[in-house]
């Protein structure tokens, strides 16, 4: 897909864009950098400038930022009107599971084996992955792949009719409290005290699942950006994405203070000897 005209746009002209082939099921990936490889998905309603813009954070910290489309208009600028037809359409597609009952959304498989693939391109001792939103899940279930070592669960907002749930199957489930109890791994999640998409349930939920695993951090709703795009003033309607949309890029901020602990989180956990500590000890 090509990035929508407008002034708002981004053109996505500083990262390469791939065709990415998992087990025959091909799709757009958006990549850029150098260094142990970290997969940023997008949030609603797709690849926005916002998700660009941490995009290009994680790039010149120092890894191999991947970018895949998953959803929506490449670079667009979210709308009120664009947006909501996304959403739409992403609640029906069989790659997601949007609603509780569901299980896991179709679409990790494919992944888990990007991340597999990035990998085995950049090297290092393994993957991270950023999940925000419709996709924030996604990050946790990425881990079950042993390459990602890495997940970060920013405000994820699935499923959407269940505060209490996750957007997990339970033999997914499983698998990740397996996997994150025999490998040592830290999953580190953001959102808003008064996020109507990921409410203090959620949280409960994952640390229910996951125990002293899970770093789940709190943000005052008062904090965030009072003038994000119009799909998130008006279709989301609360304080929700902490380091896209309702980031305020300010020395000091808290949501920027967040960005840095992520990009910190990642170094600390794909640096080599990092990574040989904890799996050491």
């Amino acid at each position: 897909m090509n990035a929508a005209d407008g002034p708002l746009d981004d053109a996505i002209t500083d990262f390469s864009r791939r065709l990415v082939d998992v087990d025959g099921v091909v799709k757009t990936v958006y990549a850029a950098g150098s260094g142990p490889a970290v997969v940023v998905m997008p949030e609603m309603p797709g690849i926005s400038p916002d998700v660009l813009r941490l995009a290009r954070w994680v790039r010149d910290a120092g890894f191999t930022v991947h970018v895949p489309s998953l959803f929506g208009i490449d670079g667009a600028y979210p709308t009120a009107e664009g947006g909501e037809e996304v959403v739409r359409r992403a609640c029906v597609s069989a790659e997601f599971r949007a609603f509780a009952g569901g299980g896991t959304s179709p679409a990790t498989v494919w992944l888990r084996g990007l991340a597999r693939q990035a990998h085995a391109e950049c090297g290092g001792p393994g993957v991270g992955a950023i999940g925000l939103c419709f996709t924030g899940n996604f990050a946790l279930t990425m881990a079950i792949e042993p390459a990602v070592i890495a997940p970060v669960v920013n405000h994820p907002s699935l499923p959407l009719d269940d505060p209490a749930g996750l957007e997990l199957g339970d033999e997914d489930a499983r698998a990740v409290r397996d996997r994150i109890a025999r490998d040592g791994l830290k999953v580190l999640a953001y959102r808003f005290d008064d996020d109507r998409w990921c409410t203090g349930r959620r949280f409960a939920a994952y640390r229910a699942l996951l125990g002293d695993a899970f770093d789940g951090r709190v943000l005052p709703g008062r904090s965030a950006n009072t003038d994000p795009p119009p799909f998130f003033r008006d279709v989301v309607g609360s304080p929700h994405s902490v380091v896209t949309a309702h980031l305020v890029d300010e020395d000091g901020h808290p949501t920027l203070k967040a960005r840095d602990e992520i990009l910190a989180f990642l170094a600390d956990r794909l640096s080599p000897s990092g990574h040989s500590e904890k799996t050491s000890g």
